[in-house]
């Protein structure tokens, strides 16, 4: 893993964060001040991002390159898509990492550490913790729709089974 700090003044990344549908809320100097209180993290295929039982208190925004999420020793799922999410339910419940994720090919992320966002004050603490905690709750009621519609394909293929 590489800190690639160089990366922070960079008007690509910035229009990058744009993209991503949790921080569109939030107007370019907030995006600035999120990209000051955050790293650029920049992984080589196959480093590990998050190791599964680690308490931690920092979510990762997928900027570019792609990830896997590996919960004991077995693949959930792949991280593609710019603004993808991951590390955010123990920042939510407070418990340890539910999986680790690691680099499929190069990734640049960006980890904002959520103790940095709760030492800010006024409307700068408001508009973050809004926006972050609005995009969370997109992502679980995706992530549940998902887990739904999974449910009931498996429920259907048993119910099939046991004709």
């Amino acid at each position: 893993m590489i800190d690639a700090d160089f990366l922070k003044d960079s008007e690509l990344i910035i229009q990058k964060l744009m993209k991503i549908p949790a921080m569109r809320a939030l107007e370019k100097r907030h995006l600035q001040a999120l990209l000051e209180m955050s790293e650029i993290r920049e992984f080589e295929p196959g480093d590990q991002i998050l190791e599964e039982g680690q308490f931690e208190r920092s979510i990762f925004y997928l900027i570019s390159g792609k990830a896997r999420i590996v919960k004991n020793g077995k693949e959930l799922a792949t991280i593609r898509r710019t603004g993808d999410v991951f590390g955010e339910m123990g920042v939510i419940d407070g418990s340890a990492r539910s999986a680790s994720v690691f680099a499929i090919d190069k990734t640049v992320c960006l980890q904002t550490d959520m103790s940095t966002v709760e030492s800010l004050y006024g409307d700068s603490k408001l508009a973050f913790r809004y926006t972050i905690f609005r995009g969370f709750a997109q992502i679980l009621a995706n992530r549940l729709r998902m887990t739904s519609e999974e449910l009931l394909r498996s429920r259907e293929e048993l119910t099939q089974i046991k004709k």
